[in-house]
């Protein structure tokens, strides 16, 4: 799994291990994965791995080619507006959100399918379906790979490997969400990161397509927006989506 570190990541890897799962768990953060192996007692490897560098994620790669099940959970908030953003910025909102879960699914691809068995979990968003300003480049990525999961669940169709993207919304105790240190207006509810990593066990277990993670107000807003975007638009910048997504990006700024 990678973003193994956060606090989504935590709660995914502790689920997993619950049903029984070993596992491997990267990020960039070696102190923290050395500590959730220790609690976590057993079945638990870790490996230190920047998904920005193309020699670590190749070094990844090799070291997880066996595994039977990837979640690709890692995710730079990519926040602010678009022309405030440098080249090197994009590359690497690009690289982590997008090409590194594209990347790892190749390279693992071609074992799932030779035991005919597998799965694949892509930890999307609720942005990958619905945009807002200052989220152009988180947007772009999270939309990307939503495509990417729906399709390859197509392609995949029949092989026995199985594809789950997970769209969750606004987080609360864990996340890109709560270290921006945004508040949201009453009525605009949270999820917890319980309820993510259930959605990840629900779709290995039933290699369900799609799973929204999110209050029923805030999943229904999403179904307008993909069914008519100018009525969503609309409606979202009566919620105040603007002011959401600024302090966001705000609460993001020493971390682009």
């Amino acid at each position: 799994m990678t973003g193994a570190t956060g606090g989504l990541g935590r709660a995914i890897a502790g689920a997993l291990h619950d049903r029984g799962a070993s596992l491997l768990l990267t990020g960039r953060k070696t102190g923290v994965l050395e500590d959730m192996k220790s609690e976590l007692s057993e079945r638990v490897e870790v490996l230190a791995a920047d998904l920005r560098s193309a020699e670590e994620l190749s070094a990844l790669t090799g070291r997880a080619s066996a595994v039977d099940v990837l979640v690709a959970n890692a995710g730079h908030p990519g926040t602010g507006r678009l022309d405030r953003l440098d080249r090197d910025e994009i590359d690497e909102v690009i690289d982590v959100n997008l090409r590194a879960p594209i990347q790892l699914t190749r390279a693992l691809l071609p074992a799932m399918l030779k035991r005919g068995s597998g799965h694949v979990v892509l930890i999307s968003s609720l942005a990958g379906k619905v945009a807002n300003p200052r989220s152009t480049l988180y947007s772009a990525t999270k939309f990307g790979l939503r495509g990417f999961g729906l399709a390859l669940h197509e392609e995949l169709h029949g092989t026995g490997v199985g594809v789950t993207t997970v769209c969750p919304g606004f987080i609360r105790d864990a996340g890109m969400f709560v270290r921006s240190g945004t508040k949201l207006p009453p009525g605009m509810g949270t999820s917890s990161p319980e309820e993510v990593a259930r959605a990840v066990i629900r779709g290995i277990e039933s290699n369900k397509r799609e799973i929204d993670v999110a209050p029923l107000t805030m999943r229904s807003g999403v179904r307008i927006f993909t069914v008519a975007p100018s009525v969503g638009s609309a409606l979202s910048r009566a919620l105040g989506a603007g002011k959401i997504a600024a302090s966001i990006a705000e609460g993001h700024r020493d971390t682009r």
